[in-house]
């Protein structure tokens, strides 16, 4: 298969990933946050913090680490508007970890 054809195939598999409901519902919460810039900002720390702590190395103080930046941003997390978007992205977080998980598997492609 040449590489146009694995080019389109991607392309065509995009689009059945942009038309699910999943998707949808991340970008319809996305547009609604956002038309609330601050808000949308404290979001964006509070993704960026949370992604620096599950990637740190440093296992000893990180139960103690996590639970202090809960309860720094338990308040923001209480937002209707911030939790259906988070609960939205973690949903399409998730069935791209599956793509991912499945597409290394269906080649025979170890991980």
């Amino acid at each position: 298969m040449s590489d146009s054809k694995i080019r389109e195939a991607i392309k065509q598999f995009a689009d059945t990933i942009m038309a699910s409901d999943i998707y949808k519902e991340y970008l319809y919460q996305r547009e609604k946050i956002k038309k609330q810039p601050d808000l949308y900002d404290k979001v964006n720390e509070y993704r960026q913090r949370n992604f620096e702590l599950q990637n740190e190395t440093d296992s000893e103080e990180l139960f103690d680490r996590m639970e202090a930046f809960e309860k720094e941003y338990e308040k923001l997390r209480e937002d209707p508007l911030v939790d259906d978007f988070l609960r939205a992205e973690l949903a399409f977080c998730r069935l791209m970890q599956e793509v991912d998980l499945l597409l290394a598997q269906a080649i025979d492609f170890e991980l």
